[in-house]
């Protein structure tokens, strides 16, 4: 495989295999690739808990367990101006 990184990354690739920690530019490569996998393994597994936790939120305000959000933010904006007033 040929790949052109640019003069950026070439120079980024040369500077790694100067400080002595890399070997050659594949094992750079091969380890950039690797962290890559890993953050994308990683939002997948996110975007995987985020679509069990919406689908818990569907279950339960289809069985009429949810708060209404309006009543809600009226009763968080009530508390905190009863906090402010009793800080005075």
């Amino acid at each position: 495989m040929n790949v052109n990184l640019g003069t950026v990354f070439d120079q980024f690739v040369a500077d790694l295999l100067k400080t002595g920690h890399y070997q050659t530019q594949s094992e750079i490569l091969r380890e950039g690739l690797r962290l890559l996998k890993e953050k994308e393994d990683l939002k997948q597994l996110r975007l995987a808990e985020l679509r069990r936790e919406i689908a818990v939120g569907i279950a339960e305000a289809d069985r009429g367990e949810f708060v209404d959000g309006v009543k809600a933010f009226a009763s968080i904006r009530q508390r905190s101006a009863e906090r402010k007033r009793a800080k005075r």
